[in-house]
């Protein structure tokens, strides 16, 4: 199908932005730097997918180790997999959520816990130790988002009624809650917990103190609705996604735009930096997933899709890409939804 027809944007609205909207090129290092991570794509090519769930995945996330892997889907349930070598191995199936499983997170550092959040107005926190629900923590709405705050210390979910809630990790209470006037899509910490990111429909990046939660800016970032937003590792950029197919490149101490990434033709439902920064991985519609490099905005891969991606999370240590597609299990059923979860970046002879 064609993309939506949609008004040219500009790179980023606003007079905040320094950004044009083809990437710059570097020559000389940059070119060395793109050069090396494109050599090491095509010796390391290959995909796999793995079995995961019996309906569409619609989050994955790696624990803060890489060691395991943890995905989330509409069939109710989370997985986890164990990393061993260039596969995947399932380790064990979460059930009880009575709904879709939206969005998962994993603890910051402790790799035995992770988060859940549903459209049956509870998280859950799971431990992998033992392999049960160690907390189920009942909330207002049907949950569609998630994240651990970078200390460990707080949970935030937000809902389809634009709620979002802090959660005490380890007394499982409700800490404050903030209803917003406007469609909240994904929330964030920056990586010194000091400041509380949201993205919202009319195209804002919402930045709030933290644990003040007081308003400390506005941020019109693009024309239409904001989807997704991630810092990268290293502390310096965050990246924005758009229904306007652009993903925007933030300075996070300047709050100003450097670089806006175009080869996407539908909004931009994910992102995710390499544990380098080097890296950016988004994904939408389009039937490839793009790798960036963050510096320059040149393209350095494609991975090839037969759907549309609805989730993408590098490994936190070694160029390994997780993402998981709007597959169809073809071969009996065109509608029956696959529930794979995918790998890019193998080695090409394993």
């Amino acid at each position: 199908p064609s993309p939506p027809a949609m008004a040219a944007p500009p790179s980023c609205v606003g007079q905040r932005c320094r950004a044009r909207r083809e990437p710059r090129t570097h020559g000389g290092v940059g070119q060395r730097v793109a050069g090396a991570m494109q050599e090491l794509f095509r010796a390391n090519t290959r995909s796999r997918e793995f079995p995961a769930h019996g309906a569409k995945v619609h989050s994955v996330a790696w624990s803060c180790c890489g060691r395991r892997l943890a995905s989330g889907s509409f069939d109710k349930t989370a997985s986890v997999f164990l990393l061993e070598k260039d596969r995947l191995v399932k380790e064990n199936n979460y059930r009880g959520h009575g709904d879709s499983v939206d969005q998962l997170c994993w603890h910051p550092s402790n790799p035995d816990l992770f988060v859940t959040a549903s459209g049956d107005k509870t998280i859950r926190i799971w431990d992998v130790r033992t392999t049960k629900c160690i907390a189920t923590v009942n909330t207002k709405g049907e949950n569609i988002n998630i994240c651990w705050s970078p200390d460990g210390q707080t949970i935030a979910v937000g809902n389809k009624d634009d709620v979002v809630t802090f959660i005490d990790a380890k007394t499982h209470r409700s800490k404050a809650e903030e209803q917003f006037k406007f469609e909240v899509n994904e929330i964030s910490w920056n990586n010194d917990n000091n400041m509380f990111f949201l993205t919202n429909g009319n195209g804002c990046i919402n930045i709030l103190s933290y644990p003040e939660l007081k308003p400390i800016q506005s941020i019109n970032a693009h024309p239409s609705n904001c989807i997704c937003i991630k810092f990268d590792p290293m502390g310096k950029y965050f990246a924005t996604g758009s229904a306007d197919a652009l993903v925007s490149l933030w300075d996070v101490d300047e709050l100003v735009c450097v670089r806006c990434f175009s080869r996407l033709d539908w909004p931009v439902r994910t992102l995710s930096f390499s544990h380098d920064g080097k890296m950016l991985a988004s994904a939408s519609e389009d039937h490839f997933i793009d790798i960036a490099e963050v510096e320059t905005g040149e393209k350095l891969w494609e991975v090839q899709c037969e759907s549309p991606t609805f989730t993408v999370a590098w490994h936190p240590k070694r160029p390994l890409l997780a993402f998981a597609c709007d597959d169809k299990d073809g071969k009996y059923d065109s509608s029956r939804e696959a529930g794979t979860v995918k790998l890019f970046g193998l080695p090409n002879d394993s």
